[in-house]
């Protein structure tokens, strides 16, 4: 019979949360760069020369709106995945705190700290299931913050149209949509910027609970082992 684990020691969160923070903004500030393209896509209209990809693999020479939007469009793409690996990084931080302060594992196991993302259904609530259960952990008389609920409803409705952060279309038909049906797009392009600006508050409100719920001794030895940073 395996001897149980060592709940994990306190990591320090403030240099971690500014982190995730200040990602969220970034892919924030990178959507509303690419809903500003679909707009200005729209407004020009699409050129007589037709669409970008022309068909059965022919292409035509794009414009210069059209270069300009395959390099925002490239910039959202970075911006958004390392908003993901730092939210993760976040994520793994707030979890050990949450077993370290409740001495009680996870709900969810290690691996659906990742694989919740991915797996179908099983990723329509075991991400939020997550935070949940380590907000709950971390303080158990505390209510869930709102900024959680609204940070998961917007993340559903940009991932669920096929078209937000997992969507797998190409920039040049992602193009010819904004010149002939941009509205959706518009859609989608609010509710990912909304759902970056709810997961900053998020992410802000599980960290001060856990600050909160530390115990002062064990409060200053996590400030101790990170030098520069200070509890809010």
């Amino acid at each position: 019979m395996n001897a149980p684990t060592e709940p994990p020691a306190l990591r320090p969160l403030q240099g971690v949360t500014h982190t995730a923070a200040a990602t969220l903004v970034l892919a924030g500030t990178a959507w509303t760069a690419l809903a500003v393209w679909h707009i200005r896509l729209a407004a020009a209209g699409q050129p007589a020369s037709g669409p970008p990809d022309q068909g059965e693999g022919r292409h035509r020479p794009l414009n210069s709106l059209e270069n300009g939007y395959h390099l925002v469009s490239t910039l959202t793409e970075v911006a958004t995945a390392l908003c993901a690996i730092v939210f993760l990084a976040w994520l793994w931080s707030v979890r050990d705190n949450a077993r370290a302060l409740s001495g009680k594992r996870p709900r969810y196991a290690w691996p659906w700290v990742y694989a919740g993302w991915v797996i179908p259904i099983a990723n329509l609530w075991i991400p939020r299931g997550v935070i949940a259960d380590i907000h709950r952990s971390s303080a158990p008389d505390t209510r869930l913050p709102r900024a959680l609920n609204w940070w998961w409803g917007l993340w559903l409705v940009g991932t669920l149209t096929g078209t937000g952060l997992l969507h797998g279309d190409t920039a040049d038909s992602v193009i010819e949509r904004a010149y002939t049906n941009v509205t959706p797009l518009l859609l989608v392009d609010a509710a990912v910027i909304g759902t970056a600006v709810a997961g900053t508050l998020m992410v802000r409100a599980v960290s001060a609970v856990q600050r909160k719920h530390m115990p002062e001794s064990s409060r200053q030895g996590v400030e101790a082992d990170a030098p520069g940073e200070r509890v809010a």
